[in-house]
Formats: C-alpha cells, sequence, structure tokens
C-alpha cells in the first residue's frame, strides 16, 4: 500500500469526502494535485496535509463545469513533467447542491439545471479521463476511481424525505448511473496500462434532519449513516496495488443499505 512516488489528483478535494481521500492517500505517501472551485479553501489542506505526511501538496483551480477550464487543467498536468498516477473524480453536485431547479419537485426541475448536473457529474469525468488517459498509461500502478452513488444503483425512497426540504434530483441519479455504466467501459477501453472502478457511497451524515436520519438509519443493516472515515479504507485500497487485479468494479460503500 506504499504509494510514495506516485502522484494523485483529486476534484471536489476540498469537501469533507475529498480532504478525507487527500489525507488518506498522503498517509500513504502519494503527492497531491488538490482541484476544485475558485472560491474553494486550499490553503488549510494544503498546509495540513503537506505537514503532517511531508508529501508535495499542489492545488489547482477549476470549474468543471466550463470546458475551457478543464482543458487548461489537462495541459497544465501535461506539461508540468509530474506525470500522473492516480486520478479521482469526486467533484459533483449533489441534492444538498443550491442551484435553481434541482431540489424541488420533479415537475419543477429544470432542463437547464439538468444539463449543468450532467456537465459536472459525467461530461467533466469523461473529459479528465480522456485528456489525463495519455499520462496514466505510461504511469506505475495507474488508478481511475470516479466516485458514483447508491442513487446510480436504486430508486429514492421518497419516504425518508417526507417533512423535509431534501431531495433526490433526478440528473442527480440519471448522471450517477451513466457514471457506473461508464466506469465499466473505460476499464475495458484503457486495460491493461490502466484501473478503473468506482465507488457508490450510502448516505453520508451531514445534520441532516432529524426524521431523514431516524428513517435512514431503520433502512441500514449496520443501523447508522455512514461518515467521511468509513471511504479511507476503499479509497487506499482502489488507488494502491492492493487492488492491483481489480478494474471494472462498482464497490458500494453503504452500510448495507441496499441488500434488502
Amino acid at each position: 500500500m506504499n504509494l510514495t512516488g506516485r502522484r494523485a489528483l483529486i476534484t471536489g478535494a476540498t469537501g469533507g469526502l475529498g480532504k478525507v481521500m487527500a489525507d488518506t492517500l498522503a498517509e500513504l505517501g502519494a503527492d497531491l494535485v488538490l482541484v476544485d472551485r475558485p472560491e474553494s479553501d486550499f490553503e488549510t489542506p494544503c498546509t495540513i496535509l503537506a505537514e503532517r505526511w511531508g508529501v508535495n501538496v499542489e492545488h489547482y483551480c477549476c470549474d468543471l463545469e466550463l470546458q475551457e477550464q478543464r482543458t487548461e487543467l489537462i495541459a497544465w498536468l501535461k506539461s508540468g513533467g509530474k506525470g500522473l498516477n492516480i486520478l479521482i473524480n469526486n467533484a459533483a453536485f449533489v441534492g444538498t447542491s443550491d442551484l435553481q431547479g434541482w431540489a424541488v419537485p420533479f415537475e419543477e426541475q429544470t432542463v437547464d439545471t439538468w444539463r449543468r448536473a450532467l456537465e459536472v457529474n459525467l461530461t467533466a469525468v469523461f473529459d479528465l479521463c480522456k485528456g489525463l488517459t495519455p499520462l496514466l498509461k505510461v504511469a506505475d500502478g495507474a488508478s481511475i476511481i470516479n466516485i458514483a452513488s447508491i442513487y446510480g444503483m436504486y430508486g429514492p425512497d421518497w419516504s425518508l424525505y417526507e417533512g423535509t426540504s431534501m431531495s433526490n434530483p433526478a440528473a442527480y441519479g440519471a448522471s450517477k448511473g451513466g457514471l457506473i455504466q461508464f466506469t465499466r467501459w473505460l476499464a475495458t477501453t484503457i486495460a491493461p496500462s490502466v484501473r478503473v472502478n468506482a465507488i457508490s457511497p450510502g448516505g453520508v451524515f451531514r445534520n441532516q434532519p432529524e426524521a431523514f436520519v431516524q428513517r435512514y438509519e431503520a433502512k441500514t443493516p449496520l443501523g447508522r449513516m455512514a461518515i467521511e472515515d468509513d471511504f479511507c479504507g476503499v479509497v487506499a485500497y482502489l488507488a494502491s496495488d492492493m487492488s492491483k487485479y481489480v478494474t471494472g468494479q462498482n464497490l458500494v460503500v453503504d452500510g448495507g443499505w441496499g441488500v434488502w
């Protein structure tokens, strides 16, 4: 599980899950490129990771909704001469994202927001994977990890949301389902040089309404919602040579939520 000498790029790196992934890979010795939107706080995680683990940590501001910024990110990585071993596509619009026509009843969800969500959640992943495959193909232990969701596999149980302002937008599930299938497609396409896998998290506790949490936990065999640290192991596994014979898989980390 030693990632010393390898370099990992994480999108959505300043969010809760992104920070845990970055810390996990840095603990294993990987140098990091943290990517997130321009208004993100990069200084704090960059400083903490470099001081705690002694790895090289860079950051890059990129609005993944904009193709021209994605193109600039890819060009920057290719021109830097440092290579890339691990790509984690974590950034996404999620159910709590503050978008007009998003977390509202189906009849009020807008085509414009549908397009924005698919641009970030799916098209940007395609774009980064395509643009960075030349770097990954010549790298040791090359691995792409796409962060999908249980809602790319299952339909929502609307009884969980009753009496709350929470929602489960159509574009979220559609984009995550597409991401799981893209993972399978890509795994056969760029093999054997690069492994490609997905992780589908279950619900992560982020101070949701108590009624929602209780209902969700009642549906979960392990009796609780996930926390960010629950994903350290699966990220370390898929990023390292521990999984060197694993590709095209969707690892579900949901406390058993989907087994009923």
